[in-house]
């Protein structure tokens, strides 16, 4: 009788552990991971683009740079940002131009242009919605006075309230001696 007893005693304490190992189990397995505090960080899409570091990382293609340069007006003509933050983007920005362009936009006059331009887009209440920038394969490349060049459209949409319209804009690029492809200019498609 008492091996009977052992025995059920051995059995129940046997059940009870495999509870207790499948219920722990379960509890893994279905907790929430614990976040850290850098996980709950948010950057803004100005931080975002100020992030990014050209030395490093610069866009290798035309369409990348036209791309990121799309993404810098976005966020001048749409976001909020500091002052600071505004001289980050107008440099990041005239980073990804062409030598001629830069000596031709001295920094000063280039700083004061396109502050006048983001007011008068604020006074209307317009802003880049969003920008499509054609293709990798849409992209026209070309050779002149020793130079490689890329010429491609890029489509910015623009709203005023709920009304939205369209700007196509045709890109210039140049690489320059680092094969790094700057932007040496654009103009609106009058055309479309």
């Amino acid at each position: 009788m008492k091996k009977k007893q052992t025995g059920i005693k051995v059995l129940i304490v046997g059940v009870v552990l495999i509870c207790l190992v499948l219920g722990y189990f379960y509890y893994l397995s279905n907790r929430k991971p614990k976040q850290d505090s850098n996980d709950s960080v948010k950057i803004s899409a100005v931080q975002e683009v100020l992030f990014r570091n050209l030395d490093n990382n610069y866009p290798p293609t035309p369409r990348e740079v036209v791309k990121y340069f799309c993404e810098i007006a976005q966020c001048l003509y749409r976001d909020s940002y500091t002052e600071e933050e505004f001289l980050e983007l107008a440099m990041q920005a005239r980073r990804l131009y062409d030598d001629e362009l830069l000596a031709n936009n001295a920094e000063q006059q280039y700083i004061e242009s396109l502050r006048w331009d983001i007011n008068q887009f604020k006074e209307e209440e317009i802003v880049i919605s969003s920008y499509a920038p054609a293709s990798s394969t849409d992209v026209e490349y070309f050779t002149q006075d020793g130079y490689s060049w890329a010429q491609m459209r890029c489509t910015f949409t623009l709203r005023k309230g709920t009304q939205l319209a369209s700007s196509e804009e045709i890109f210039l690029l140049r690489k320059d001696a680092d094969g790094h492809w700057k932007i040496y200019g654009w103009t609106v498609d009058e055309e479309n």
